[in-house]
């Protein structure tokens, strides 16, 4: 069976990278695709091949402005020829999961969420991209509006989806009208080892972009003057950030892997304020053995187990213990009261516990649910199925 393997793009190895680095390793004879691959050399190893790429590799500028040619991805991706293989997956958060297939052929697309720029982020994409205003910011919208068009009439050349969280399986259904299977993303639990002790800080890490609301954390530290927070990420948002920081507030900028597995093992717990699909990095915190105080909204609902959620059995017998707390309202108050109430329940807390929650998400259990599923999706069609990697699966 020929396997033709589809990403949005390859420029920075982050969560939907992981997941194609664990595609890659199940399928090591199938051919990869993607509309442009501009990796760092020091990242190249998740590859392990070459990348078949679109025009849109070889347009100006597009290694550092590659969204500005957002309009013609759509068009990039459509060209993409795959009418040789019998089997697709695409990884899609933009218009992956838009190629073209021949009736028999099977695709089965994991979807990190359906297309941000045309759906929920379109005017904060216009924002920074300076189209939000005067005649550029009609026609912008305009474009959009075609692309949102064409997201959605596309979706029915994907046979089956698969989201990352039940967060996004909703939003699928609510811009698709497509069911979709849930399979967690892959988190390296085995990098972050536990750590039992812990010291008297807390930390926040993030890119600084307006949605992960890195200021809000720190505007909150400065109504808890007694609490030291260590804040560790750099981006467009570092001088807003600097701003609104306190005396106890110590802010690192970037940092390499090292350092941030050191401070996440730690902390006395990890708070994150944004609404994500799934998030990779609360994952991270427990598998140090952290607790992680977050905005319950998004993916972390399905992967932090808060205080008030903690009491009765679940998943058969067992009682699951907290792992961390929820903030229910993107406020300084919220933020304030929810680091109160994990500092008065701060004896409930098991490290042990906390890093066993997080290997639910880890990379072995991904290779397993993922080949299995297609596994079982390409044996319902003529043919047979294709063969993952026994050293990976």
């Amino acid at each position: 069976m020929k396997i033709a393997i589809v990403h949005d793009w390859l420029a920075t190895y982050a969560g939907s990278e992981r997941v194609v680095e664990q595609i890659l390793a199940l399928y090591p004879a199938a051919d990869l695709f993607t509309l442009f691959d501009f990796m760092a050399d020091g990242e190249r190893s998740i590859i392990r091949r070459p990348a078949k790429t679109s025009f849109i590799q070889r347009l100006p500028f597009a290694r550092t402005s590659y969204r500005s040619y957002l309009p013609l991805m759509p068009f990039a991706v459509e060209r993409f020829d795959l009418s040789s293989y019998d089997l697709i997956l695409s990884s899609s958060h933009a218009v992956a999961k838009g190629v073209r297939k021949r009736p028999d052929q099977t695709h089965v697309c994991y979807c990190h969420t359906p297309m941000r720029y045309a759906w929920d982020l379109r005017e904060q994409y216009l924002r920074e991209s300076g189209l939000d205003r005067g005649i550029k910011g009609m026609l912008a919208r305009t474009v959009l509006e075609r692309i949102r068009r064409w997201d959605e009439r596309t979706a029915d050349r994907v046979d089956h989806f698969i989201a990352n969280s039940r967060y996004i399986a909703e939003r699928i259904h609510r811009s698709y009208h497509r069911d979709a299977a849930v399979i967690y993303p892959p988190v390296d639990t085995d990098l972050f080892s536990l750590s039992p002790s812990k010291e008297e800080f807390y930390l926040a890490a993030s890119r600084m972009v307006p949605y992960k609301r890195m200021d809000l954390i720190v505007e909150a530290f400065r109504l808890l003057p007694e609490r030291k927070l260590v804040v560790i990420g750099d981006g467009p948002d570092l001088e807003k950030v600097k701003a609104k920081a306190g005396q106890n507030v110590e802010l690192l900028g970037y940092q390499p892997g090292e350092v941030l597995r050191g401070h996440l093992q730690r902390a006395r717990a990890f708070l994150f304020a944004a609404e994500e699909d799934f998030g990779i990095l609360p994952v991270e915190a427990q598998a140090c053995g952290t607790p992680v105080i977050a905005f319950g909204r998004g993916g972390v609902r399905e992967t932090v187990i808060p205080l008030t959620r903690s009491k009765g059995p679940e998943e058969g017998a067992r009682p699951l213990k907290p792992t961390g707390e929820f903030f229910l309202e993107q406020t300084t108050a919220s933020i304030v009261a929810a680091v109160r109430r994990f500092e008065e329940h701060s004896s409930d807390f098991d490290p042990a516990e906390i890093r066993l929650n997080a290997e639910r998400f880890g990379q072995r259990r991904f290779r397993k649910e993922y080949g299995e599923f297609v596994a079982r999706i390409v044996q319902e069609r003529p043919g047979r199925a294709p063969s993952a990697n026994p050293d990976h699966a």
